[in-house]
């Protein structure tokens, strides 16, 4: 019997490896949008974190999800992002 594996992946947060599914992906979409994608199937470049807003916080100190996406985090995207982040926790 084959031991199916788990795709694992790293929170930008808190630096902890977890199973893919346990975490949350964000997304720089191809036509330049970051969005939250609880699916984890959209097309983009993406970035994983906790689902805790305090993760998201980490991952905006030091500009680590700028980093990771490839992409200028600016005051209106992290405010959307934050936003989307407890919609979904909740």
């Amino acid at each position: 019997m084959k031991v199916k594996k788990i795709p694992q992946r790293t929170c930008l947060g808190c630096r902890s490896v977890r199973p893919k599914k346990e975490l949350v992906r964000i997304v720089r979409t191809p036509d330049g949008g970051v969005i939250v994608d609880p699916t984890g199937k959209k097309s983009g470049r993406g970035a994983y974190i906790c689902p805790s807003v305090e993760c998201l916080e980490k991952a905006f100190k030091g500009s680590l999800l700028g980093q990771a996406l490839e992409f200028e985090i600016t005051t209106q995207v992290k405010e959307d992002l934050k936003t989307k982040l407890l919609d979904l926790i909740k």
